[in-house]
């Protein structure tokens, strides 16, 4: 028999069990396989904070007693510029392999909605792994739709050789430019001012 309840701080060795063993699962992820060697220390002190917060919430289902999924729901700030102002996200959804397609998801996900009927929140929102065609598939059937992409660069190391600038040669440095006419057009932007060439900037930061 499958039951879905909130987890407490005494269930903490089960949600750190249940949410590395997704990190493990995600060992090829350019962002969760980066996993430190010291996580476990850091797991049961991250989520005993978080098991105590009275703005989230961690649901665990129990199949016969046996924990065998997981999921998190956190109430969330929005922009001050952007409605709503509050929403929730959802993370660290996991099922352990052999009670997968059973529907514990779907079961998790509905207390996740009650949790934020309770709340006012109108909207869930989560990330998914990019390369996981079965999980996006899942995220499909279950309501959520695909609403922008997180990217990654790495930032390049420093160069220890800097160019040097080139010389201007003489007539470069004695001649002047020559005038160049202005079209209608030029006009124009001249007209709206420095604003209008410079650079748009980022979108909202979130």
């Amino acid at each position: 028999m499958l039951s879905i309840r909130p987890a407490t701080v005494a269930d903490l060795e089960t949600v750190v069990a249940l949410r590395l063993a997704l990190l493990r699962e995600e060992r090829d992820s350019p962002i969760y396989g980066r996993v430190r060697s010291d996580a476990v220390r850091r797991a049961r002190q991250l989520y005993r904070a978080q098991l105590a917060s009275r703005n989230e919430v961690t649901f665990l289902a129990d199949a016969d007693g046996a924990p065998v999924g997981i999921l998190r729901c956190v109430e969330s700030t929005g922009s001050p510029l952007l409605e709503p102002d509050r929403y929730a996200y959802v993370s660290s959804v996991y099922v352990v392999p052999a009670a997968r397609r059973t529907g514990i998801v779907h079961a998790l996900l509905d207390q996740g909605a009650q949790w934020c009927r309770g709340r006012a929140l109108t909207e869930m929102r989560l990330h998914s792994a990019a390369g996981s065609e079965t999980a996006n598939a899942a995220w499909d059937a279950l309501g959520f739709t695909v609403v922008e992409h997180l990217r990654v660069r790495q930032v390049p190391a420093q160069s220890s050789k800097r160019a040097t600038p080139a010389r201007a040669s003489a007539s470069a440095r004695t001649t002047p430019p020559a005038p160049v006419a202005a079209s209608a057009s030029d006009a124009r932007r001249g007209r709206r001012g420095d604003a209008a060439r410079t650079p748009s900037r980022p979108s909202i930061q979130r």
